[in-house]
């Protein structure tokens, strides 16, 4: 056993347990997610975030994602918000564009930086895909809400009632629509292009904010004819400016990223 320095950050939020592993690497991230994550015996998250270096030079940096339960996730757009003000206000880098690895591709993320902190951070998220048969079987039945992969998959539901996140979304992630689960969004249009969203994610159930889930949201209210290109999406831990960028049709999506604490706690590491 040995301690492992950790650093708590959120999105919106959406918090999780930083570990830069090219310091400290970590044996099994999955038990220590698991660990880590509980709020009563823990330090309590939405899940464990791996800041390693790239085994490709097409990137800077490698990002892995564990959610609360274990689970691996293939892309969490408030965690690269985070990764990023991690690394440039810690020193790990003084590039204000940063290409992040993770496990949906490569992502750019752009730093707005004042006075040498990162006051937001612009992620492109790359393009968003309306069909995927490995995350959405259009066989099984429903056809209530919208899916969009973001690399990982949501179903986007538009609701005069966000507030059966809980009770709706615990069912639906595991849908046999959903080969590989899904995270399932809650929506309502408040405004020209505000959406009030709740997120249930899968492997962490409510969140106060889900980057992709954002982004899907956005999106699925662009072609349903909900929203125009420019989107707020306001979820229960603050607002996320989403545009999908005509040009190209990628995903850009702006926010903060904050600190919250750090610390140390024992892990096994051999």
């Amino acid at each position: 056993m040995s301690n492992i320095p950790f650093t708590k950050m959120h999105g919106c939020g959406n918090d999780y347990v930083y570990v830069n592993v090219m310091e400290h690497p970590i044996v099994d991230p999955v038990k220590a997610a698991v660990l880590l994550s509980d709020r009563h015996k823990g330090i309590g998250s939405d899940g464990l975030v791996l800041i390693g270096a790239s085994p490709i030079p097409e990137a800077d940096f490698s990002m892995r994602i564990f959610n609360a339960d274990g689970s691996e996730a293939m892309m969490c757009g408030n965690a690269s918000r985070c990764i990023g003000k991690y690394l440039y206000e810690r020193g790990l880098t003084t590039k204000t564009q940063i290409r992040l690895l993770s496990n949906s591709g490569i992502k750019t993320l752009h730093l707005h930086v004042d006075n040498g902190v990162v006051e937001s951070v612009t992620v492109d998220m790359g393009r968003p895909q309306l069909e995927n048969p490995e995350q959405f079987v259009t066989s099984r039945g429903l056809d209530k809400g919208t899916f969009v992969s973001m690399g990982n998959p949501h179903y986007v539901i538009f609701t005069d009632d966000v507030d059966q996140v809980g009770e709706s979304g615990r069912l639906l992630e595991h849908h046999p629509a959903f080969p590989q689960r899904c995270n399932i969004e809650f929506a309502r249009v408040t405004d020209d292009d505000v959406i009030r969203t709740r997120v249930w994610e899968r492997g962490s159930g409510i969140t106060q904010a889900c980057g992709t889930g954002a982004c899907a949201t956005a999106v699925a209210a662009f072609i349903t004819g909900r929203a125009g290109r420019q989107s707020q999406i306001v979820m229960d831990g603050g607002t996320l400016h989403i545009e999908l960028r005509e040009s190209d049709s990628h995903v850009l999506m702006t926010g903060p990223a904050e600190f919250v604490f750090d610390g140390e706690i024992k892990l096994q590491t051999t």
